[in-house]
């Protein structure tokens, strides 16, 4: 029963000056016990929940809640439940629009089960990817996502964080990843489809395991399908235009030239293009260019990308619902993303 009351709701002075509206604020103008309105908010959030007040009572109190604008105390709710509710992200650079549609896939997903996210941008530096995680396990994060993991380097992080990596993987942790062997595959295959037998690679950094797995599918069905790639054909770059530039500036250069160039990026595949036009060869027509993430301006470049789509919005939001459901309590197992490719102008067949 909801017992009336006449004294005024009291409420709690800011640092600004104003009055902090609180559990016990509402309690007095509902007319019911603190524990009811944190049970009643608690249910409007979970409706699951075996102890909550009647749905009438729930109503009034909410009601009442957003009359007097009540707003959480995350704060006071993490002393509780020894849980912060957020979760922290490290990223090589969210100016990378494949890793802020991870990210943004990964904040629905938090969203949807009331986490806020904390992200920080790492540069793909490991002393800076250190001091982000200490900064994040000061804030206490429930768990850590991880988009930066370099293969052969050891990783140090908090071990009483629950962690999930997303779009690389690295023994010893789980992740969700794209099938990045498979991918190459799909790119050696096309090539040989299309007639091309003199192959380069711009292979990206040798730290990342997309970079090694999509490189390892391509010369795998490359040498499956008769196909030669001489080491001299596969060059390390940067995951940017600049790095595709200089790796496709030293493909170009080779005896013989190479006809189709697969990259691992397709920002660096985009610089590849670039230096092609500049050399004077015509991509798609020259030489077949392959790349890799299949990002939105790929299709509309004035010559299209032929390129790997590798569902990264899907990869973000199955990353961020696994480590909910590792802080859960719940089984969670590695998953891999099935690529497809895009086939478009930039990947014509060879000249004879």
């Amino acid at each position: 029963m909801i017992r009336s009351v006449t004294q005024k709701p009291t409420a709690e002075p800011t640092r600004s000056g104003r009055e902090r509206v609180t559990l016990r604020t509402v309690a007095e103008a509902a007319g019911v016990h603190a524990s009811t309105v944190s049970r009643a908010l608690r249910a409007q959030a979970d409706p699951a929940l075996s102890d909550a007040p009647s749905a009438s009572i729930t109503r009034h109190i909410i009601e009442v809640a957003d009359r007097l604008g009540y707003r959480p105390d995350p704060y006071a709710a993490s002393l509780r439940t020894r849980r912060s509710m957020s979760i922290g992200v490290l990223v090589p650079r969210l100016s990378d629009v494949v890793l802020a549609t991870i990210y943004e896939g990964i904040e629905q997903s938090a969203a949807l089960s009331g986490y806020q996210v904390a992200v920080a941008n790492t540069y793909d530096d490991p002393e800076r990817h250190r001091k982000y995680l200490g900064l994040m396990s000061s804030r206490r994060v429930d768990g850590l996502i991880l988009a930066d993991a370099h293969l052969g380097v050891a990783q140090s992080h908090p071990t009483d964080v629950p962690t999930v990596l997303v779009n690389r993987r690295c023994p010893g942790f789980l992740s969700v990843s794209g099938a990045d062997i498979v991918g190459g595959g799909l790119v050696a295959s096309h090539f040989a489809d299309l007639g091309h037998d003199h192959l380069g690679v711009i292979a990206g950094p040798t730290w990342a395991s997309t970079s090694i797995d999509r490189v390892t599918g391509f010369r795998e069905t490359s040498r499956a399908r008769g196909l030669d790639l001489p080491d001299s054909a596969v060059v390390a770059s940067s995951f940017d235009v600049e790095g595709g530039r200089e790796a496709a500036r030293r493909l170009l250069a080779l005896e013989p030239r190479p006809t189709a160039i697969f990259a691992v990026n397709d920002y660096a595949a985009i610089g590849a293009m670039g230096e092609m036009r500049d050399q004077g060869l015509m991509p798609g027509a020259d030489i077949a260019v392959v790349g890799y993430n299949d990002i939105n301006i790929a299709r509309e470049l004035l010559c299209p990308l032929s390129s790997v789509d590798n569902s990264v919005i899907s990869m973000g939001r199955i990353a961020g619902q696994t480590l909910i459901d590792v802080l859960a309590g719940k089984p969670a197992a590695p998953t891999l993303i099935t690529p497809s490719l895009k086939a478009r102008q930039s990947s014509g067949p060879a000249r004879r």
